[in-house]
Parts: C-alpha cells; sequence; structure tokens
C-alpha cells in the first residue's frame, strides 16, 4: 500500500512538473499567444460582423431578356415579387449588364434566352441563366433561391395547362400538386447565412487554433533541437503517460476557457440562437476540447518547421469547415471525403453543435458525435503516447534519428 501510495504520489509530481513546464512554454512564446488568445477570442466575433446580416432582402439585380416573350415577362415579375431580389435593372444585352455588376450596381445577372418561348410552346426545355456575384455567399444565395422558386412556380403553371389542354379539367391540379405542403424551416426561419455558416465555424476555430498553435511550439523546439516529450532520467521511458496527460492538461485548462468564450459567450455576442443548457454544451466542450489536444499531439509530430504550420492553416482550414457537412449534407460525400472527414474532431462536434444550439437537441440526441470523438480520443491518445515513446527513444539513440530529426533534452 505504502509503494503504491508512493508511486502514486511521484506520479503526481511527474505530472505537475510537466504541466507547468509546459504552461511555460506556451506563455514564453509570442506567436502562440497570438494564436490562442488572439485569434481564438478575436475570430469568433469578426465573423459575427462579418455575415452580421445574415439576410439580404431585395438584392438588385439585373435582367436580360433576349426573348421579348409574355412568358419571360411574366418570369421576370415573379422574380421581382420575391423578398430575395429585386429586378433594378433591364438590359439590352449580356455586355451592358456585366458592365453594371463590375460597377457593383447590381449583384447578379438573370438571362432569359432568345428561344424561352418557343421552347416551352414546342414541349422542349427551356433555358434561364444566372450570373452571381461571389464576393459574397449571401448574393448567390439570394439569387439561386429566387430563380429556382420561380421556376418550381411556373413548372407547375405549365403543367396545369398543359393537362387542362389534353381535356383533364379539373383534374389537372390534383394530378399538379397531389399532396398539398406548406415547407417551414423551424430553427432558420429567415434562411440566415449566419445561422448555419457561424455555429460551423466557431467550433473550427477551437480546434484549428489548438492545432496551430501545439504545432508551432513544437517546430520551434525542433528547429532548437529541443523536444517537448523528454521524460526525465529516473522514469527511464516509463513516464509516457505523465508526459502526455501533464502536457495536454496544459492545453485543456487554457482551451476549455477558450471554448466557453467561443460556443457560450460569442452566440450571444453575435446574436446566433441558443436553445440548449450551459451544462449540455460544456459536456459536449469537455470531449471535443479533449479530442483536440491528442489530435493536436498526434498531427503536430509531423511539423519540424514553425512557419509549416500557416501553410497547413491556409489548405485545412476550408476542408475541416466544409466536412463538417453544414452546407452540404454528409449522406452527399464521396465515399472518400466521409471517411476522410472522420478524421477531425470538428466533424463530429459541429454537428452535436448545430443540434444542439439551434434545433435545441439534447446530449441524448448528440449520443452518437459523442461516441465517435470518444473513439477518436483513445486511438488519438495511443498515437500520442506512441509518438513520445519514438521521440525519446532518438534522444536516447540520435545515431538512429531520420535525416533532419535531432533532438535534445529542453
Amino acid at each position: 500500500m505504502i509503494k503504491i501510495l508512493t508511486y502514486f504520489g511521484q506520479w503526481l509530481s511527474d505530472w505537475h512538473a510537466i504541466f507547468v513546464r509546459e504552461l511555460k512554454h506556451i506563455f514564453s512564446d509570442s506567436g502562440v499567444l497570438i494564436i490562442f488568445f488572439l485569434a481564438g477570442l478575436a475570430y469568433p466575433v469578426l465573423y459575427g460582423i462579418i455575415y452580421s446580416n445574415g439576410t439580404l432582402d431585395d438584392m438588385p439585380v439585373a435582367v436580360v431578356d433576349e426573348s421579348g416573350s409574355q412568358t419571360g415577362r411574366r418570369f421576370l415579375r415573379k422574380l421581382d415579387a420575391t423578398r430575395e431580389v429585386k429586378v433594378s435593372r433591364s438590359c439590352l444585352n449580356m455586355a451592358e449588364a456585366e458592365r453594371l455588376m463590375q460597377q457593383r450596381e447590381v449583384h447578379g445577372i438573370v438571362l432569359i434566352h432568345r428561344d424561352f418561348e418557343e421552347c416551352l410552346a414546342s414541349g422542349r426545355q427551356a433555358g434561364v441563366s444566372v450570373y452571381a456575384d461571389m464576393s459574397s455567399f449571401i448574393y448567390y444565395k439570394n439569387l439561386t433561391m429566387a430563380v429556382n422558386m420561380v421556376m418550381l412556380d411556373e413548372m407547375h403553371g405549365i403543367q396545369e395547362a398543359r393537362l387542362s389542354a389534353a381535356g383533364m379539367g379539373s383534374a389537372a391540379d390534383r394530378l399538379v400538386h397531389p399532396i398539398r405542403y406548406v415547407d417551414t424551416m423551424p430553427y432558420n426561419r429567415a434562411m440566415s447565412y449566419s445561422v448555419f455558416f457561424l455555429s460551423a465555424v466557431l467550433l473550427v476555430i477551437i480546434q484549428q487554433t489548438m492545432f496551430f498553435g501545439v504545432s508551432m511550439l513544437s517546430g520551434t523546439m525542433r528547429e532548437e533541437h529541443r523536444s517537448f516529450a523528454v521524460m526525465p532520467d529516473r522514469l527511464q521511458g516509463r513516464g509516457i503517460s505523465r508526459t502526455v496527460l501533464g502536457r495536454g492538461a496544459a492545453y485543456w485548462l487554457l482551451y476549455m476557457g477558450i471554448g466557453i468564450y467561443v460556443a457560450v459567450l460569442a452566440p450571444r455576442m453575435i446574436g446566433l440562437p441558443q436553445n440548449c443548457p450551459f451544462g449540455d454544451i460544456l459536456v459536449l466542450l469537455m470531449f471535443f476540447v479533449t479530442a483536440c489536444v491528442v489530435f493536436s499531439f498526434t498531427f503536430s509530430t509531423f511539423i519540424r518547421h514553425r512557419e509549416t504550420v500557416f501553410v497547413i492553416f491556409l489548405l485545412m482550414s476550408v476542408v475541416c469547415l466544409f466536412l463538417t457537412g453544414f452546407s452540404w449534407p454528409e449522406s452527399s460525400f464521396p465515399a472518400f471525403w466521409r471517411w476522410f472527414s472522420y478524421i477531425f474532431p470538428s466533424t463530429f462536434a459541429v454537428r452535436a453543435f448545430m443540434n444542439m444550439n439551434t434545433a435545441g437537441a439534447g446530449l441524448a440526441m448528440a449520443e452518437t458525435q459523442i461516441a465517435a470523438m470518444t473513439v477518436q480520443i483513445i486511438v488519438y491518445y495511443i498515437l500520442s503516447c506512441g509518438a513520445v515513446f519514438l521521440e525519446n527513444r532518438i534522444i536516447a539513440h540520435p545515431e538512429s534519428a531520420p535525416c533532419g530529426f535531432s533532438c535534445r533534452p529542453c
């Protein structure tokens, strides 16, 4: 019993020493502090300001009606009646419309082709082309939604007219609309872009800033031929768990605070809906932050230079965001991207957070995502321990180190 207590006391002492050492490394690196605190705390507010106008009504668009037909004019009148767009300019040709878009007087162009009415009259497929100003996704969303709604309404009208002409009479309406429905969006009635975009980007910020900070620190140490993974000599390679857990506790402690700010306080500041109790969000953050810590430890093993992180930042941030499925359902992902998305904790955390914070789901509804993050924690913890073991072997036997990998104790 005494031996057990002595071992446990020594384990805690070693863990505490490693924990304190990692905090000193973090707070002595200005670049890491900028990533953790300036970027981690400022990005949610910055994105909230950029996307504060989650909806845009009566967006000005230019139209080019090459057909000059009654059907084309009806289509444009319906388009102008939508909430999303306003037909502000009618142009003679595309060159004039393009010039207006370049001058930022309109944010989209709708082109009705010359043979529009002839195609409809002969039963062929007619074409309507749209061109959106891609300086903002909101412009694209508004234009495509408005045109699609008018197009569906026109198609129903054309079907009814053709069925009536074929002698269907009163049955035409039942054939075109066999089931009457009213579509509603209970958690985003205004179709606000910020509601579903910012809910996704908030948790991606936590993952990405942690990974970049950890990788910057690891890359700096390796450039200076130091190692974050060194263990006291008395441990003789048996202190892997306390090394990983001691380092991890430093990041976990910092990022639980940052995570509460990002996932709880920031949504209130930028006006996002919050339909989930704080306790449920806290539990989700505990799993997510833990998964991010061991994920960062695992993949920072491959970082050899500090500046490498910034290349990865540009490459992976957008990829991680879209792999969450916030704008495209996971069921439509190709098999490769579906499996690739399982690498990142943000994939599961964002889906759970959006369901909980926006739609009011409880932890029971997020158990699949939490179970997936639990698997990630176990796998990445084992890999992190393996990385510490290998790096200590390299420290002990530098002659066996791969080219470009040389470390000495901190």
